[in-house]
């Protein structure tokens, strides 16, 4: 609904708070989906690490503080070396 009103960005805090892992990723491919073909950026706020393989950049906070700051690219390829 967010995306109908042609907005220059959307701001989606827990948008998979209380879904199934199902839904939850519906509604992010579709928030991505529509973000890409209308060019409009999207801040994304979760506590769902299912979610983070759509980032381009993950910010990391915890108790209000800047932890990190990377690349999603870079993120990922961390997070797959500590498995």
């Amino acid at each position: 609904r967010a995306l109908s009103t042609e907005p220059r960005i959307v701001l989606a805090d827990e948008p998979t708070a209380s879904l199934d892992k199902a839904s939850g990723r519906e509604v992010v491919d579709r928030i991505q989906t529509l973000a890409r073909e209308q060019g409009v950026p999207v801040l994304l706020v979760t506590h769902d690490n299912r979610i983070l393989d759509i980032a381009d950049r993950i910010v990391h906070l915890e108790d209000g503080r800047l932890q990190s700051f990377k690349d999603a690219v870079i993120a990922g390829a961390q997070h797959l070396m500590t498995l």
